[in-house]
């Protein structure tokens, strides 16, 4: 595999893409504030080429992920689309309405349940669990669920997960996500099914939205993928085949702070990755 490209800016190859796929979390917010360059790069991309979706492992239906860009100061100029792990989730929950559902995580991610006709149980008397996240991620981690998790694969109940990620960037600190509790379970045996990045129903949701807002219909060599993660966004993007704008300075960015493009691409190698452009962050 050979060394993603450094460029100065999107503007160097925005020529080459009709539609851009971009993560949210880590490229154009931190969660506490948005990034005004990256923003304004996505904005300009959306007047003078073509669409932007969003396309995010947030593990709630996309509604209130919109509010809350823009609380944080992502101008709505910025994106067309937003797809959410959440909308792609709801469609592998609906078919196991009524459930019971072990619904594990904070009470925030309630909305991916609503109107599903699914009935919500303790772990003892669920048919199946969905996961967002720990119940409280300021202080839990996947292991404060181990003997929760070990006892539900005794049970064989499968385990949804609504969000792949391990970890998500809150300013400067790393909080765990559902793919974390996904990972202890698959570890121990339990079976696991996701539908956001790195997979391909999130994907299809996202495609199909990009091509809506064009009329027409999305040549895939025309579609930039950017993203910060490896093991989603990159992956997810390598699997269809899409191209990949790697920014280094998100979860990874003391991996690749100072590393050189040679450097990132043996890094990308070593797990099977690849990306065609790196930028240290999103700017036009």
């Amino acid at each position: 595999m050979t060394a993603p490209r450094r460029i100065a800016g999107l503007s160097e190859i925005a020529a080459r893409y009709d539609v851009i796929l971009s993560d949210v979390w880590g490229v154009i917010h931190n969660g506490r504030e948005s990034f005004p360059e990256a923003t304004g790069a996505l904005a300009r991309f959306q007047t003078e080429r073509g669409p932007v979706v969003l396309i995010s492992n947030a593990p709630r239906p996309h509604p209130p992920i919109v509010e809350q860009l823009a609380g944080l100061g992502v101008p709505r100029t910025a994106w067309s689309r937003l797809v959410t792990s959440g909308d792609a989730t709801r469609a592998l929950l609906a078919p196991r309405a009524p459930g019971p559902v072990w619904a594990l995580g904070p009470e925030r991610d309630a909305i991916l349940y609503e109107g599903l006709g699914l009935a919500l149980a303790e772990p003892g008397d669920a048919a199946f669990i969905c996961v967002t996240g720990p119940y409280d991620d300021d202080t839990e981690t996947a292991e404060d669920y181990r003997e929760r998790l070990t006892a539900a694969r005794d049970r064989g109940l499968v385990l949804i997960c609504a969000n792949p990620d391990l970890v998500v960037q809150k300013g400067d600190r790393l909080i765990p996500c559902a793919g974390a509790l996904a990972q202890l379970y698959a570890g121990l045996g339990g079976q696991v099914e996701m539908a956001g990045k790195p997979h391909a129903p999130i994907y299809d949701l996202s495609l199909a939205a990009a091509a809506e807002v064009r009329g027409a219909a999305v040549d895939r060599a025309r579609v930039l993928c950017v993203g910060d993660g490896l093991a989603t966004d990159v992956s997810g993007a390598n699997a269809q085949g899409l191209d990949v704008l790697l920014i280094t300075t998100g979860i990874h960015g003391a991996e690749f702070e100072g590393a050189s493009t040679e450097a990132i691409g043996d890094r990308l190698a070593e797990r099977g990755l690849s990306a065609n452009w790196t930028m240290p962050d999103l700017v036009w």
